[in-house]
C-alpha cells in the first residue's frame, strides 16, 4: 500500500509508504493519499491528522519515471488531479494537520508540507525547492504558500536556487515551526498530536478558518469575520466545559463538539 493509513486515539496517522523511491509520488500514491484525507474529515472520531513518511525521506516530490513515461499521466493530470486536491484538502481539513518530516522534503513534497497547520521536522531532515533543477516552476501551492511565510526575496531565491534548507536554518527562516533533535523526535510528535486530540477540534477548525481568511481580509473584514467565528465558537459544548472546567479549576474534557 502506497499510504498507510489508521486511527487512534482521536489522531489519524497518514504514512506516505514508498521508502525505497524515498516516497516519490506516483498516481497511485497521490489518489491514495486524497483518500486518506477525505476518511480523516469525515471521521467522528478523528480529532487531529499527522502526515509523515517511511523510511529516510518525507516525500522527494514526483516519480519523474510517471512524469515523462509516453503513457504517463502528463503534468496538467499531474497537477489537477494528484498535487492540487491534495493541497486544496490539506488546507479546508477542518482539524489540525500536522506534519512530521522525518527526513527530505524536496519539490511537491516539501509544499504538502508547507500546506501543513505545523510543521515538525527531524533535525536531520531538509527541505528543497528542487523545480528549477529540472526547468520548472514550483507548484503545489509553493509559489503561495512559501512567501507567505518567509516573504518573497527569501521565496525566490530559495525557488530558482534549488539550494537544500536544513531543518534547523527552515526553523531560523520560520518556515516551519520547530526542528526536533533526532532523540525527541518520535516523543514530540506523539505528545503534540495526543494534546491536539484533546482539545476543542470546533474552535480549532475555526481558528485555522480564521488565519487562512486573513491573507485576502482587510482589518475591518477580519474583525467582523472574527465577531461571527467567536459566537459560533461559543455556542459549542467545548467552550461550556472550556469555562466550567476554569471555575472549577480543573483540567478540561474536551469532545471536539
Amino acid at each position: 500500500m502506497e499510504v498507510l493509513f489508521e486511527i487512534s486515539q482521536g489522531v489519524a496517522r497518514i504514512t506516505l509508504n514508498r521508502p525505497e523511491v524515498y516516497n516519490a509520488f506516483n498516481r497511485a500514491m497521490a489518489l491514495r493519499l486524497q483518500e486518506c484525507l477525505h476518511e480523516a474529515a469525515q471521521s467522528e472520531v478523528v480529532r487531529a491528522v499527522v502526515i509523515t513518511g517511511n523510511g529516510k525521506a518525507f516525500s522527494a516530490g514526483q516519480d519523474l519515471g510517471e512524469a515523462v513515461a509516453p503513457d504517463g499521466p502528463g503534468l496538467e493530470r499531474i497537477l489537477s488531479e494528484h498535487y492540487n486536491p491534495i493541497i486544496q484538502q490539506i488546507v479546508a481539513l477542518e482539524k489540525p494537520v500536522v506534519a512530521l518530516v522525518n527526513g527530505v522534503a524536496a519539490g511537491a513534497g516539501a509544499n504538502i508540507a508547507l500546506a501543513c497547520d505545523i510543521v515538525i521536522a527531524h533535525e536531520q531532515a531538509s527541505f528543497i525547492q528542487a523545480f528549477s533543477k529540472i526547468g520548472l516552476i514550483p507548484d503545489s501551492g509553493g509559489t503561495y504558500l512559501l512567501p507567505r511565510l518567509i516573504g518573497s526575496q527569501k521565496a525566490l531565491a530559495l525557488m530558482m536556487t534549488g539550494d537544500k534548507l536544513s531543518a534547523s536554518e527552515a526553523e531560523r527562516m520560520n518556515m516551519i515551526y520547530k526542528a526536533v533533535p533526532a532523540q525527541e523526535f518520535e516523543s514530540f510528535g506523539n505528545d503534540l498530536m495526543e494534546r491536539l486530540a484533546k482539545m476543542p477540534t470546533k474552535a480549532l477548525a475555526l481558528t485555522k478558518k480564521a488565519v487562512q481568511k486573513s491573507w485576502n481580509n482587510t482589518l475591518s473584514d477580519q474583525l467582523s469575520l472574527e465577531l461571527a467565528m467567536q459566537v459560533e465558537a461559543g455556542n459549542t459544548a467545548d467552550f461550556n466545559e472550556g469555562v466550567q472546567a476554569f471555575l472549577e479549576k480543573r483540567s478540561p474534557n474536551f469532545t471536539g463538539k
